[in-house]
């Protein structure tokens, strides 16, 4: 196995992938998926990185967890570290076994806002089409700054630049170039209203881009993996049985070329 940390643009980046054997197929790439945990911009959720990854990793997936900056950093610092990270992983895609036409971002929460930011504002940054992923996966993702915001998600991203905040409702910025999406959210998210995800479903719908859209029944935000493997047990809340197929359908999304 390859584990390694580095560090891009004041990021940190932690690389999982599979070292290939000559037992096998000496030659193998795999598809891979960048998470951004999340945390509000405020901090960033340890049971939303490492967990994710190894549940990747055993699923066929070369996975990198991007902690990307917090308190005090404002944007468009984590679109920029985000979209290096891409770049970085396609770029020295032979060293760790990627396969580059296969990239994918999966964020959580605020982190959700940061890879719906990378798949649909990937023109904007300096690395351009080398930083598009694939495809998208957000995770009761932060991504209108209109009725249904995270306020606190948005100040930290922000300040009080209203401007900023409405130019960053991602909904309204889905385009032609915008890339294909898996969501998931549940219906009774109180930090995190599922209008997010249904306003973001509805402006891919009307651009024609491909997406797949799960709003599960109940469970509260912050779930992660929503199995035992993520459960804090101080918090038995974020153990939720009916949310957890959301993983299982979402590496199947990815595993999908039709969706491409």
């Amino acid at each position: 196995m390859i584990y390694e940390k580095l560090s891009i643009r004041g990021a940190q980046l932690v690389i999982y992938a599979r070292d290939n054997s000559s037992e096998m197929d000496a030659n193998r790439i795999y598809p891979t998926v960048l998470i951004c945990p999340g945390g509000a911009y405020g901090f960033l959720s340890d049971r939303e990185a490492e967990p994710v990854a190894l549940a990747l990793l055993a699923e066929g997936f070369t996975a990198a967890v991007l902690r990307y900056g917090v308190s005090g950093d404002r944007h468009p610092t984590q679109l920029h570290q985000a979209s290096a990270a891409m770049a970085y992983l396609r770029e020295n895609a032979e060293q760790y076994h990627v396969d580059p036409q296969h990239c994918f971002v999966m964020g959580f929460s605020a982190g959700g806002h940061l890879a719906a930011m990378l798949g649909t504002l990937w023109h904007e940054t300096p690395e351009g089409e080398t930083a598009r992923p694939n495809g998208m996966v957000l995770s009761y993702a932060v991504l209108s700054s209109g009725e249904y915001a995270n306020n606190g998600s948005f100040s930290n991203l922000c300040g009080d630049d209203a401007a900023l905040k409405a130019r960053l409702s991602l909904e309204n910025r889905v385009d032609e170039r915008t890339s294909p999406a898996f969501l998931w959210q549940t219906a009774t998210d109180s930090s995190v209203p599922s209008m997010n995800s249904l306003l973001m479903a509805q402006s891919l719908a009307k651009q024609g881009i491909p997406y797949a859209l799960h709003v599960f029944p109940k469970g509260v935000h912050g779930l992660s993996l929503a199995t035992e493997i993520t459960l804090n047990p101080n918090w038995p809340a974020c153990l939720e049985p009916s949310a957890q197929q959301w993983f299982p359908l979402a590496t199947q999304w990815m595993k999908d070329d039709t969706m491409r």
